[in-house]
């Protein structure tokens, strides 16, 4: 048991820290509930790195020609916060998650973010190939200046649903 009143589990912003917190919602009655509110919150303290992502993929230039759906917005709709307690892999973290209905691109937020090299895509009228550049680094730079401000808002959710734990054990 901690000292000073606090949770009766080492809380720390650490995958160790996070399945303790998950292994002391699990006692409580209402843990199903518990965990639910624990991911909404974590996902909400992620929400402005998403949105910060999503800004980025959208100021990529285009060179679109009209056809089919766009590229930049179908990699925006597949940013989001994602959040798992428990199992193989336990924390939240933003993912852009693959796009395999965008032109059979569904590597693309992966492709689009690369520092060098780009994707090879049909050119019609021209060469039957070309190597295409997207805007480098846009999830990345998303995150860069931020990240310990994120890390600190999912540390504050944690902290606040220890803190009730600890008020409901007395």
């Amino acid at each position: 048991m901690a000292s000073g009143g606090g949770p009766p589990f080492d809380l720390r912003v650490t995958h160790e820290g996070l399945d303790a917190l998950v292994r002391a919602i699990r006692r409580e009655a209402d843990g199903k509930q518990l965990r639910k509110e624990l991911a909404k919150n974590m996902r909400d303290a992620l929400r402005p790195g998403a949105a910060m992502a999503k800004s980025g993929i959208m100021a990529m230039p285009s060179a679109g020609t009209g056809m089919g759906p766009g590229l930049r917005a179908g990699i925006a709709k597949k940013i989001r916060p994602e959040v798992k307690l428990g199992g193989r892999w336990s924390g939240a973290r933003v993912k852009a998650f693959k796009t395999p209905g965008l032109r059979g691109f569904a590597n693309a937020p992966k492709r689009t973010n690369r520092r060098s090299g780009g994707w090879r895509t049909l050119t019609y009228g021209h060469e039957p190939w070309r190597t295409q550049v997207g805007k480098r680094q846009w999830f990345d730079e998303a995150f860069e200046n931020n990240a310990d401000a994120y890390r600190a808002s999912v540390h504050e959710a944690m902290e606040a649903m220890a803190r009730r734990l600890a008020a409901r054990a007395g």
